[in-house]
């Protein structure tokens, strides 16, 4: 008597993953546009839509994007409310954000989420820091025809090297131990700072070998944007996408629970 074949598991989806600081839409393509073009972290430009269609198509391919560096609707953005426009531009059914200082009228500024996938937000964590502004969203990813759901730090991390460990150390004892997890967005920080920071190590949050520049945009040269994956979470692809409204570029992924 034949023994019938063991059927194969499928294999888990993949989640099409983006991080993307998008500096406000601002096109920043040299140093010197940053004092040439400062005015228009305050003033809007002549058409605040043609920055964010360009980002719309960009992140459009991907299931979920954290973006950094939005805002919540200003003068400076013609009260354009970013993370509403480009959920509607790029069609995406879920989106959210959390303001990270806001000085209105002038500027609401903000980091948030495009889902395709069902999101529910856990919590805004307003990080340690000698100024206030730098913060997370948690948010738990369903994953389609799975059981397991997705833990995602959605965050943009200051620039002090002391601030950015007491960031991540708050960050990692906020993650489930045993819950697939990823801390994503501009951690402003290089990867071996990252590799040698304890709290990550102890939790088995690991970054992939050679991740690929981001800063600057028109000649990268720096590592700052990373996903940091646990044990539980797989990394099938890594890289970066060309553009020309930001200074950073973004980083695209493409990563899936493993199987227990």
């Amino acid at each position: 008597m034949t023994t019938p074949p063991i059927p194969t598991p499928p294999a888990p989806p993949r989640l099409k993953l983006l991080s993307f600081n998008i500096q406000v839409g601002l096109h920043t393509a040299q140093y010197r546009h940053y004092l040439t073009r400062a005015w228009r972290h305050a003033v809007p430009g002549r058409n605040p839509h043609a920055a964010l269609d360009h980002i719309a198509a960009l992140i459009r391919d991907h299931d979920f994007v954290a973006i950094q560096e939005a805002d919540a609707g200003s003068l400076r953005t013609g009260f354009v409310d970013q993370m509403a426009y480009l959920a509607a531009a790029a069609g995406f059914p879920q989106h959210g954000l959390a303001i990270t200082r806001n000085l209105r009228p002038f500027a609401r500024h903000a980091l948030g989420y495009l889902s395709r996938w069902p999101v529910r937000v856990i919590e805004e964590h307003a990080l340690p820091g000698p100024i206030r502004g730098r913060c997370a969203l948690q948010l738990e990813l369903q994953v389609p025809g799975g059981a397991r759901a997705l833990e995602i730090f959605v965050t943009h991390l200051s620039l002090g090297r002391a601030t950015q460990q007491r960031q991540l150390d708050y960050l990692v004892a906020r993650a489930g131990r045993d819950q697939p997890s990823v801390i994503v967005g501009d951690l402003n920080a290089e990867p071996a700072l990252l590799r040698a920071h304890p709290a990550l190590k102890a939790a088995g949050f690991w970054l992939p070998d050679s991740p690929p520049p981001t800063f600057p945009s028109w000649a990268p040269t720096r590592s700052i944007d990373h996903i940091l994956l646990s044990p539980q979470v797989e990394l099938h692809r890594l890289g970066t996408l060309a553009q020309a409204r930001s200074d950073h570029l973004p980083l695209a992924a493409e990563i899936s629970i493993r199987a227990a």
